[in-house]
């Protein structure tokens, strides 16, 4: 990915708070970093930096092997990709957008039937972490193009390929940051109880945070149950478990905060049970959320 004068040349399309901080990263490295934006002011801010506009992302994507898109969502990515039609023959598109499984399968479908080699990536971080061992990209899809984009890729901070199935970098962020929001929403939950009670947040949050680390050793074993099929009593029997959750939603309801999530938890408890799994653990309730 060399122009003549040896320097590395690299597209960057959606000139957003993001998009901008690539470009601003691969600038500062020495490449030789092309830029457009709908909004032609956004992109023009980057040329007193050392980009080059291009007046189309058409142009623009042929101005450079890789072509890096970083929009606002995955419409705006189709919108991209059809202004720019049979010039990506012959690139390499990454696209760092947001979006689901099903939409980058789709994107690496429509380069195909132009020409185009897709990778599809997520970013875990934020606009200042870019450059950074802070900034965590996943990548799936087209191998020989992750594998010859990668130097440029490795720019922009820690990366990791999940394989040529173009929709698993998706799947990985989503999955990521869904387990994030069900954490802290459960969180909020179990601080709005301590409140009720009266007791220091503050306090209880560090008793909390210090007992996390032994959260991981669980979720490896429970992993590794649901892969095999073999479910010991991980947190003790469901028996035991279950009159523990009467306890749970009994206190939530009496202080008055919300305990449905706890009794969600209690009822696949009881089904497992019913269906004669009562001396397994938590981890045999996965047997109930299968597709």
């Amino acid at each position: 990915m060399t122009e003549r004068n040896d320097r590395p040349a690299v597209t960057v399309i959606g000139m957003g708070s993001m998009g901008s901080a690539l470009a601003r990263a691969y600038l500062e490295r020495g490449y030789r970093t092309t830029v457009w934006n709908r909004t032609a002011d956004k992109a023009e801010a980057l040329a007193d930096a050392g980009a080059v506009v291009a007046s189309t992302a058409a142009k623009a994507v042929a101005a450079s092997p890789l072509t890096i898109l970083s929009l606002l969502d995955n419409t705006a990515v189709e919108d991209v990709l059809e202004s720019v039609g049979e010039a990506a023959a012959g690139h390499t598109l990454v696209s760092l957008t947001s979006g689901s499984p099903a939409q980058a399968r789709a994107n690496e479908a429509w380069a195909s039937e132009h020409g185009a080699a897709y990778v599809d990536g997520k970013v875990m971080g934020d606009p200042p972490d870019v450059g950074t061992p802070r900034m965590s990209l996943a990548f799936s899809g087209n191998r020989d193009a992750y594998e010859s984009a990668g130097r440029a890729l490795q720019e922009l901070g820690s990366v990791l390929y999940h394989g040529p199935d173009a929709g698993y970098a998706a799947v990985e962020f989503n999955a990521q940051v869904a387990m994030g929001y069900e954490f802290l929403i459960g969180f909020l939950h179990t601080l709005s109880l301590v409140e009720a009670e009266g007791m220091d947040l503050e306090s209880f949050t560090e008793r909390v945070a210090g007992s996390l680390s032994g959260y991981a050793g669980l979720l490896r074993m429970m992993a590794g149950a649901i892969k095999s099929g073999t479910y010991g009593p991980d947190l003790g029997s469901l028996d035991v478990q279950a009159a523990l959750m009467d306890d749970l939603i009994g206190h939530r309801e009496s202080a008055g905060v919300e305990a449905v999530r706890m009794r969600e938890v209690k009822a696949l408890m009881d089904r497992r049970i019913a269906q004669g799994h009562g001396d397994q653990g938590f981890s045999s309730m996965y047997e109930l959320l299968r597709p």
